[in-house]
């Protein structure tokens, strides 16, 4: 499991207070209940994911309509600030090749545990067959790690972490064991640079509805939703 062994590098990991381990047939991050609620795992075959395949709304989703995603046009997307690989899943399921980078080890290995199980299931095989993981810090390494990928960096999504506003204690739980790890992205402005570099036609930031725009240039477009917004840098128009 050499995932989780290179996880141990993680902070939090190293001081015992995580743990990688396997349960009911996949890789899971856990800790205290009481502090960091279930245990952490990705799970594109079943649950929130199959939901959100099933009924989201398609190319009507908003990170879809911000990514440019429309009818003739499926660009590809560099979703530099990987995650649980959620919205990387709604991407690849509308037809988009997506490239995951990821830099905190033990979230690389649980998206790598989840990618490789949903690879064996006949209704998300040929999704996952689109989401292309690497390992590294975007910040520093974003132009180095898509010229290693396959994946064209016509459009670059950044979702970095800010304060959780909703209400549900669970969530709450795990963006505290988001931020355990990968800290508060205080070097957003610079992530946002190196993506305007990188990106061949516009960079998309997920943000709170009511926060600022990241430190830097000014968005050219904005789309809204009930909790949460895109920020739209466009250098050219996506065509079909």
């Amino acid at each position: 499991m050499s995932g989780a062994d290179a996880s141990l590098r993680d902070g939090a990991l190293g001081r015992g207070e995580l743990t990688l381990r396997r349960e009911a047939g996949g890789l899971v991050l856990a800790g205290d209940p009481a502090r960091y609620g279930k245990p952490l795992r990705v799970d594109f075959v079943e649950g929130r994911a199959a939901h959100r395949r099933r009924f989201g709304g398609g190319r009507g989703q908003l990170v879809a309509r911000a990514c440019g995603l429309a009818a003739g046009i499926t660009p590809s997307v560099i979703d530099a600030t990987a995650g649980l690989g959620r919205d990387a899943f709604v991407l690849a399921s509308l037809g988009a090749e997506v490239l995951l980078i990821e830099r905190v080890a033990s979230i690389h290995a649980l998206l790598a545990d989840g990618l490789a199980r949903a690879a064996r299931d006949p209704e998300t095989a040929a999704i996952v067959a689109r989401m292309h993981l690497a390992h590294g810090d975007a910040t520093h390494e974003l132009a180095a790690l898509v010229a290693a990928s396959t994946v064209a960096p016509q459009v670059v999504h950044l979702d970095p972490m800010f304060p959780h506003r909703e209400k549900s204690a669970l969530v709450k739980k795990e963006m505290r064991l988001f931020r355990e790890l990968a800290g508060n992205d205080s070097d957003a402005p610079r992530l946002l640079e190196a993506a305007l570099d990188v990106a061949t036609h516009r960079v998309v930031v997920k943000r709170p509805r009511k926060a600022p725009p990241i430190e830097g240039p000014a968005p050219h477009h904005v789309i809204d939703g009930k909790t949460s917004r895109y920020d739209l840098y466009v250098h050219r128009s996506l065509k079909a």
